[in-house]
């Protein structure tokens, strides 16, 4: 028998609404590795992948792992490269006793759509229908038709904000591991409803509607004869056919059971709906409120532009609404606030240290969404932007940001970034000697990360309601691709069932 296993990993979120197109520069920035290079990963999905078929005995054969920051769609280009090198990778690595793949599950590819489908379908169309395929999804998936059709098992991350990746990793090793044994015969059923909504009420620990989801989906894997269970909470920001949340259930040979049980999954996800609606402020209201709070820092989280989610990271709503609000020149604690801005970046480093400088920051990259604001202020602080995260599912790796800076603006100070990355820890303020335990006003732009960064210090936060391509409520976007019903835009749907996919 054949237990050789092939591994490999295209990992990136994707957004229809905005951001900027993923080319092959911005997964060199993250993480581009092929061959052996492949082998020397150590944290994250492909990380727990590899110790627990190291820890086997099996033979590994490494294709390529490619991993970026949250854009845009993949360009064409970069689609065919990427996907032709992890095929023609698996082509000469044949034969193979089965294929192991870390894939997010909410990439989209311009003119493709569905990047997970179609490479899943590539790979199965490549190894034949024998081969055992697994692929590990992030829990903010859009689980396709496709991707249930061409893998024998998926399976998905449990936390967020996301601290399993590597876990899974070896879940989806198991799994592999598992079916080249005998030990499983996998059947699956996926079970979704058509509800959209952001990731702010989506923690999966303590109380909340999603914790509650996640709970009784992981109690499901007790049951005799159930193998893996997985609860998606779809990423909102793409514009698909046939979006939506809820369950997905691997069994031992029991397609009925597989189905029974990713249905009450998804039923539990509809009766939460109007739980993951999350109450938002605007900007002048939230500061307002912010300044009757003593002491600091208080939260302004502007999600809707969200690097983690897919946007450009270069609004200025938060900058523009506390410079109006005259904090900038009160005696206040300072606050930070990040900007992915290449233009004032730049200017700043070319004035150097020290220096006072007039620039125009904000809505550079993706501008449908406000308007560049002028400021003056002095340069504190220029780095190369390059910083390692702590944890998460980046955990070691480098983030790259490029050309950055601190510009102090009054009692605001700027982080200027050249280019956009995943926020985790505050890694990035850290680099530039900004100090948010000090701060009075922390702008923050990611909708659930922050908890981890900031939680234990913040004196309160605030949801802003901002214009961007990663809104924390869906009410007001209209798609193109994806039909109604859905909630939010109707918030009961007579008759509704689970729509259910099968594999097995």
């Amino acid at each position: 028998m054949n237990t050789s296993v092939a591994i490999g990993s295209l990992f990136i979120e994707c957004n229809h609404l905005g951001g900027t197109p993923a080319d092959l520069a911005a997964f060199r920035r993250s993480g581009l590795f092929e061959g052996d290079d492949v082998l020397a990963q150590r944290g994250g999905t492909v990380g727990g992948m590899l110790t627990t078929l190291r820890d086997e005995r099996v033979e590994i054969r490494p294709l390529l792992v490619a991993s970026a920051c949250p854009s845009g769609p993949l360009t064409a280009e970069c689609y065919r490269v990427l996907k032709g090198g992890l095929l023609s990778r698996l082509a000469a690595a044949m034969p193979v006793g089965g294929v192991l793949l870390a894939l997010h599950g909410s990439a989209a590819v311009e003119g493709v759509g569905d990047l997970e489908g179609d490479l899943l379908g590539a790979v199965r169309n490549l190894v034949g229908p024998g081969t055992p395929l697994v692929a590990t999804l992030d829990l903010h998936a859009h689980v396709s038709r496709d991707m249930v059709a061409a893998a024998d098992v998926l399976l998905a991350w449990e936390t967020y904000p996301h601290r399993d990746a590597f876990e899974t990793g070896v879940r989806g090793a198991r799994a592999v591991l598992d079916m080249l044994a005998g030990r499983l015969n996998p059947t699956m059923a996926l079970a979704k409803v058509p509800v959209l909504v952001s990731g702010v009420m989506g923690h999966t620990d303590g109380d909340g509607p999603f914790a509650d989801v996640m709970r009784l989906t992981k109690s499901l894997e007790r049951l005799p004869g159930v193998y893996s269970t997985s609860a998606f909470y779809v990423h909102p920001y793409l514009d698909l056919p046939e979006m939506g949340g809820g369950g997905l259930v691997v069994t031992h040979d029991d397609l009925p059971l597989a189905r029974s049980l990713a249905g009450r999954i998804a039923e539990l996800y509809w009766q939460k709906r109007f739980e993951l609606e999350p109450p938002v402020f605007l900007p002048a209201e939230a500061i307002r409120r912010g300044l009757a709070i003593d002491g600091g820092p208080v939260l302004l989280v502007e999600t809707a532009d969200c690097c983690g989610g897919g946007a450009a990271g270069d609004s200025a709503a938060s900058l523009k609404a506390l410079l109006e609000s005259g904090i900038d020149a009160s005696g206040n604690a300072p606050s930070l606030v990040p900007i992915v801005d290449p233009l004032a970046a730049r200017e700043c480093h070319l004035a150097g240290t020290g220096a006072r400088v007039t620039v125009a920051v904000g809505h550079q990259i993706d501008p449908q969404w406000g308007k560049p604001v002028t400021v003056s202020g002095v340069v504190k602080r220029l780095s190369d932007g390059e910083f390692t995260y702590r944890g998460g599912i980046w955990d070691g790796q480098t983030g790259r940001m490029g050309p950055s800076a601190c510009l102090k603006v009054g009692a605001i100070e700027i982080a200027v970034a050249s280019d956009a990355t995943y926020e985790w820890c505050g890694e990035q303020y850290a680099l530039l000697g900004m100090h948010p335990e000090r701060a009075k006003f922390l702008v923050v732009k990611n909708p659930m990360n922050y908890h981890l960064a900031y939680g234990v210090i913040a004196r309160g936060e605030f949801l802003l309601e901002t214009p961007g391509p990663t809104p924390a409520t869906l009410r007001g976007v209209r798609y193109r691709n994806l039909r109604r019903p859905y909630y939010p835009a109707d918030a009961e749907i007579p008759g509704l069932a689970p729509t259910i996919c099968t594999h097995g």
